[in-house]
């Protein structure tokens, strides 16, 4: 394989694993930027952007992330910001020649009351839950911006939704990070000021389903470099996204244990009620991903240990954010 290729987003969890697996292939260049030297909130700083480099790909992992608490908080930052990400790389891609896109989606895309496991099918077929809607609706965007530009171009830009994903370079901030980097700093801090209890958000009965980031990078290259007509055989023009995860699910409740177990901490675990639980239930339905020929192998309880270990290695840092 020899390509250029640009990975937008290259500081985030998803966009950094992504970069450390391109650089081990042969005949790769990688390109990133940081926001300092490319905002792409900015239409003429990346039309500048494309206008001088050219690519062979481009992976669309930038974007304004949360969980629960800092979606409620920041509505109007998330589907601002992750729009104008979006129309402007997509858009600045296509002028700029570019053959290949990746955009990397969202599991909120799907409705609140969706049959589980949700299928690519479920996309806009009802009510979104409200919790995390602006973003949602921004990530909606970002598929039916490939799939039109793919129709009325001709070029092969393609989406990829993940389920909840964890790992290295996880926001580990104490209120705006999503379940497992929040339970993993609470936790720590909670065994480190011996506290007995440590309280969780929400009842604990959601059921969630999670996904170790390098498994996600991995998947994300090999949609990527997926022949076309095997791609196109799997999937609808219009209904071209692909669900990435593990097609299993586990309880807060459960997760928030094996969590306290990975980090050592032997307290009690309290759960306030009175906080959101967001959708009772997401699991991802992968058939889709498996007849492409991939499947996750990192499992949940190993991939929190990695996440742990990062964490450790890092908190220095992290106590500054």
């Amino acid at each position: 394989m020899s390509a250029n290729i640009f990975v937008a987003g290259h500081r985030g969890m998803v966009g950094s694993a992504i970069v450390r697996q391109l650089e081990k292939t042969e005949g790769c260049f990688v390109n990133t930027r940081t926001r300092a030297e490319l905002d792409l909130t900015d239409r003429d700083a990346v039309s500048r952007f494309f206008s001088e480099n050219r690519f062979d790909q481009v992976y669309l992992a930038a974007a304004k992330v949360g969980g629960i608490h800092a979606n409620n908080t920041y509505p109007a930052e998330f589907i601002y910001e992750n729009l104008m990400i979006e129309a402007n790389v997509i858009h600045q891609a296509y002028l700029g020649g570019v053959p290949k896109l990746l955009f990397l989606g969202s599991s909120c895309i799907y409705p609140r009351g969706v049959q589980q496991p949700m299928s690519e099918q479920a996309l806009l077929t009802g009510v979104l839950e409200s919790t995390n809607e602006p973003y949602a609706i921004a990530k909606i965007a970002g598929i039916k911006l490939c799939e039109s530009y793919n129709r009325q171009y001709g070029v092969d830009y393609r989406s990829v939704m993940p389920t909840n994903l964890y790992g290295p370079f996880d926001n580990f901030h104490p209120e705006n990070s999503h379940v497992v980097p929040a339970l993993i700093r609470r936790f720590h801090d909670a065994k480190a000021e011996r506290a007995k209890t440590v309280t969780v958000w929400g009842s604990g009965t959601p059921k969630r389903e999670f996904l170790y980031v390098d498994d996600m990078a991995a998947a994300s290259i090999y949609v990527m470099n997926l022949g076309f007509d095997q791609y196109a055989k799997i999937t609808e023009p219009m209904m071209s996204h692909i669900n990435v995860g593990t097609g299993e699910d586990c309880t807060i409740r459960d997760l928030a244990e094996m969590i306290a177990e990975v980090v050592g901490f032997e307290g009690a675990l309290e759960f306030d009620a009175s906080k959101p639980d967001g959708t009772p239930r997401k699991v991802m339905d992968v058939s889709k991903l498996k007849k492409m020929g991939w499947t996750a192998s990192v499992e949940l309880r190993d991939g929190l240990a990695e996440s742990y270990s990062w964490f450790l290695s890092n908190r220095e840092h992290l106590r500054q954010s």
